[in-house]
């Protein structure tokens, strides 16, 4: 493999429509707080494919490889992605609003603002993705790059910003028991339950 090439996550074996970042090896739904953590993991990997290919296409252009990594993205951000948001919003936020601090209701409404733009830049960035994918797009123009690029660096604050304050704060107040029918809330939604 040449350096410019696009490194592409390996597919599952056996089930050609599984859905990315449903599961982990470290994590499972009886453990809702590392599978967050996990899917925090695979968005950026997924974001690291991202760049890897604005590199491939500035270099190599769009080829097979450019094409199989813009679908890549698409998956994961079209379907694993919103399951994640709304995980958190379910079932992280709510009991932040209800019993957190005014600084951390600041933070959660912060976070909240940030899924919100999050759609509508991956609206954007999904249709440069579905160009290349298809082959119709050959090259990112710099306003396009930078569309991406605007789309990643909001997902690296974000997780930050969760996994320091958000995540240990809803632990620290989700009553004893709470977070197992939290997990299989997040199965059932993922069609794993």
């Amino acid at each position: 493999m040449t350096p410019s090439a696009v490194p592409l996550p390996p597919r599952r074996s056996g089930n050609p429509e599984a859905v990315p970042g449903l599961r982990s090896p470290a994590a499972g739904f009886d453990q809702p707080f590392e599978m967050l953590h996990a899917c925090h993991e695979r968005v950026q990997r997924t974001l690291g494919l991202l760049e890897r290919l604005c590199e491939h296409l500035r270099t190599r252009g769009c080829d097979a490889m450019a094409r199989e990594a813009a679908r890549d993205v698409l998956r994961y951000f079209d379907i694993a992605a919103p399951l994640h948001h709304e995980d958190e919003e379910l079932h992280i936020f709510p009991p932040l609003l209800a019993a957190g601090s005014a600084e951390t209701v600041a933070l959660v409404r912060a976070l909240q603002a940030d899924h919100a733009a999050m759609a509508a830049r991956w609206a954007a960035a999904r249709l440069l993705l579905a160009a290349i994918a298809e082959g119709e797009a050959t090259a990112l123009a710099p306003a396009h790059e930078a569309a991406l690029e605007s789309f990643a660096h909001l997902y690296a604050g974000h997780i930050r910003r969760e996994e320091d304050t958000a995540y240990p704060a809803a632990r620290a107040l989700l009553p004893p028991g709470a977070q197992a029918p939290m997990g299989q809330a997040m199965a059932r939604r993922r069609g794993a339950a």
